[in-house]
């Protein structure tokens, strides 16, 4: 049998950064994981130089149905903290837009930079290695786990889960937080796929499927159907770019609002923000005898105008001095709100993170632990979900740290 002080289960960001902190507060630590290679999802993110954190991390950037639980771990390890810790390991980095912090060389160096940390804390590192059971037993008043893998037993008073959610199952996602928070009576949040393009079925797509490639800047929001003004002023409206697709949207604007948006919900669009369409359209009717396309075409991108222009056959063709100004106020409208409904997205197989997960209400804010005794949960495998911009890494430096920081003090007690 190996004994262990702590077994961190998943050698992602949370368990990497988690095991390294237990160590060197002087625990024998064991990071055991499934998969063949270490931390993938940190090795493709952001294009492979890894968005690791948000210089404004907030409790405001993150999803859960309990929001004011990531409070306590994002104060006490901010974003500046593994800023620091990326300055000690001389690993170069740069802002690009919004706070986003990437690698100036490649995500390699923030896995190595774990690696390292995890050496310093004397880790043992069993990759990969599957686990096939866990269960629990008390000795003189300690619960003690008992987790049977494929390179023997190992024996610990205190684990920690951070095996992720199901985002990206190609490199490695699976269920096993879920169903072993559920083995130990913990509830779940219902877990569903976020940072995720949306897709539209394909009869309502065609007029726009020609668009695919196409990317500009949008407003966009979403809410139920039919929502008041006052409820559409209370909605998280995102400032970012979207991409047309074959089969939908994507681009960093429809990612975000993925995160919040449920099945049979609409998505509200302004395709021309910062534009005053109705006046402009207006101003050129009096002075233009440019084709209502070519007009708008002036104001937005030209394939968009000529795709918009193309679904009102009293304007195709049409010089704009002729069209009405009802019509033309109608096809500003449509520009600037535009509302769809998405058939769905592309999945987990897609989506960048995991929306769900353990439910809050079963762990303690102050130190990831759950109410198991010596069962803590960390990172995406918890219902705290971040933004698109580096809160999703910021978050397992935060709840990883808080949870090594308890690990630690319950060992000393």
């Amino acid at each position: 049998m190996h004994k262990f002080d702590v077994v961190v289960i998943g050698a992602g960001a949370a368990g990497l950064f988690c095991a390294g902190q237990a160590g060197q507060r002087g625990l024998k630590v064991l990071l055991v994981d499934h998969s063949d290679k270490v931390a993938e999802k940190i090795r493709i993110s952001g294009g492979g130089r890894c968005n690791f954190t948000n210089r404004d991390a907030a409790p405001a950037h993150f999803l859960s149905d309990n929001p004011h639980f990531c409070r306590s771990a994002l104060s006490r390890y901010t974003p500046q903290d593994f800023i620091q810790l990326l300055q000690r390991h001389q690993v170069p980095f740069h802002e690009k837009h919004k706070g986003q912090l990437f690698c100036d060389r490649s995500a390699e160096d923030i896995i190595n930079l774990l690696l390292a940390e995890c050496a310093a804390g004397q880790v043992t590192h069993w990759q990969p290695c599957r686990i096939q059971s866990v269960s629990c037993a008390e000795q003189e008043g300690i619960n003690s786990y008992q987790i049977q893998s494929d390179r023997g037993l190992i024996e610990t008073p205190q684990l920690v889960i951070a095996t992720g959610g199901l985002s990206i199952p190609k490199i490695g996602a699976t269920d096993f937080g879920y169903r072993l928070a559920q083995q130990f009576g913990l509830r779940l949040v219902e877990p569903r796929a976020a940072l995720v393009p949306l897709t539209f079925d394909g009869e309502a797509w065609a007029p726009y499927a020609q668009l695919a490639g196409l990317a500009l800047p949008v407003l966009i929001e979403t809410g139920p159907p039919g929502a008041s003004p006052k409820q559409r002023k209370k909605a998280t409206v995102f400032a970012e770019d979207l991409l047309f697709t074959h089969r939908g949207l994507s681009g960093p604007a429809v990612l975000q609002i993925s995160s919040f948006w449920r099945d049979s919900q609409p998505i509200r669009i302004n395709l021309a923000p910062g534009i005053d369409l109705p006046a402009a359209l207006l101003r050129a009717k009096a002075s233009s005898k440019k084709l209502v396309a070519n007009e708008l075409a002036s104001q937005v991108p030209g394939r968009l105008a000529d795709a918009w222009v193309a679904q009102d056959p009293a304007l195709q063709q049409r010089p704009i001095a002729d069209a009405t100004d009802k019509s033309l106020h109608a096809l500003a409208q449509g520009l600037a709100d535009w509302q769809l409904t998405p058939s769905g997205s592309e999945g987990y197989k897609k989506a960048e993170v995991t929306v769900g997960g353990v439910d809050t209400r079963d762990l303690s804010s102050q130190t990831m632990e759950s109410r198991q005794p010596g069962l803590y949960f960390i990172g995406e495998v918890v219902d705290v979900t971040g933004w698109l911009g580096g809160y999703n890494f910021q978050w397992a430096w935060a709840s990883g740290f808080a949870c090594a920081e308890a690990l630690a003090a319950k060992s000393r007690s």
